[in-house]
């Protein structure tokens, strides 16, 4: 495995490390964790997939950034809201 997924899967287990206690409750884990996944996709180099696939198409991280951001976003107050109703 290349160096740059592990990297990438030592910062996801970090983050989500430092951000999950066993004092939460199970919606807050579920939102917290949504909200890596989602977070991760939002700009080129938040994923493998997204690196390899801008780089085949010749997609320029600024033009990326300003598809994926706003779609993010949208998706992650989608999912919390959700994660908020169901409980």
């Amino acid at each position: 495995m290349p160096f740059g997924r592990w990297t990438l899967l030592l910062d996801n287990a970090t983050l989500a490390a430092a951000e999950i206690s066993p004092a939460m409750s199970e919606p807050t884990i579920k939102a917290v964790l949504l909200g890596l996944i989602i977070s991760e996709g939002m700009l080129i180099p938040g994923n493998i997939p997204n690196i390899i696939a801008a780089g085949k198409l010749k997609i320029p991280s600024l033009e990326y950034a300003k598809f994926a951001f706003p779609v993010g976003l949208i998706a992650m107050v989608a999912y919390f809201i959700v994660i908020l109703i169901t409980g």
